[in-house]
């Protein structure tokens, strides 16, 4: 009996000694495990807010992405006015091209015209007379004639001689209707002093006027409607009025050919005013 309470005694003993070990092995196994889970709960918590990083920066770049499109989106809608505004400007400079294409069309037939026009004039009247002149005076075609070849000193009737010469103006206007004729009556700056219904140098440069256009409608078939009249008394000397010489210059009458090119007038002004702001 003593030897089993001693048998026992020491299988207790050895049983006790075993377990202490394997706890020892499980506390040191518990120990690393905790130490691993440790480890890893370091790793996940730095995993989480790299995570949490990452996503803050996806989404910042989700919406630098989202900005980029629309910036994208807008640059081709710029990109697209932009090439409409270029076109329009070629459009305009091409209009613009065209309307001074056109202008410079009008201005060199009304040049053209006014060139036929002397050169007709000239070949009718065919007179080599320092008392008559044909010229282009602001590109209009004028007929200057000497007081002393149209009318005695202060008369206002027509002599003989000027019947002829206004014989060959009225052949150029009558092969021309589109063409029409102001008749000026200029003097010198000596007061009127004859009596009757004319009343001073005003006067006379009408009557003379419309006395040459008398002239030409009822004796030359000068359609009247193709004539204008006009008087301009003393104030457009050619000269001073200081001498006998310089008095004559100026007492003249002047034939203003104008040929009717009201359209080409008419579709410069309606292009240059297109052009203003």
């Amino acid at each position: 009996m003593k030897k089993i309470v001693i048998a026992l005694s020491v299988l207790a003993l050895l049983t006790s000694c075993v377990s202490k070990k394997k706890y020892t092995d499980l506390e040191a196994r518990n120990k690393e495990t905790q130490d691993l889970l440790n480890t890893a709960t370091v790793k996940l918590n730095a995993c989480l807010e790299e995570k949490a990083a990452l996503s803050a920066t996806a989404s910042l770049l989700k919406e630098q992405n989202q900005g980029l499109i629309s910036t994208s989106k807008d640059m081709t809608i710029l990109s697209t006015k932009g090439a409409e505004n270029i076109e329009k400007a070629l459009e305009s400079i091409k209009e613009k091209d065209l309307k001074i294409s056109r202008m410079q069309d009008a201005l060199t037939k009304k040049d053209s015209v006014t060139l036929a026009v002397v050169t007709s004039l000239k070949s009718a009247v065919g007179i080599s007379d320092p008392d008559i002149e044909i010229n282009v005076e602001k590109g209009v075609v004028f007929i200057s004639i000497a007081d002393k070849l149209l009318f005695k000193t202060g008369s206002y009737d027509v002599t003989d001689k000027a019947k002829g010469v206004l014989a060959k103006v009225a052949k150029v206007v009558n092969d021309k209707p589109d063409f029409e004729c102001m008749v000026e009556g200029h003097t010198d700056n000596v007061p009127y002093n004859g009596s009757g219904i004319l009343l001073d140098n005003w006067d006379l440069s009408v009557k003379r006027s419309t006395s040459i256009i008398r002239v030409l409608t009822n004796q030359l078939g000068v359609k009247p409607e193709q004539l204008i009249a006009a008087g301009r008394s003393s104030y457009i000397p050619l000269v001073a009025n200081d001498s006998a010489e310089n008095r004559a210059r100026n007492r003249r009458t002047r034939i203003v050919v104008l040929p009717k090119i009201d359209q080409f007038y008419d579709m410069i002004e309606k292009e240059m005013k297109k052009q203003r702001p």
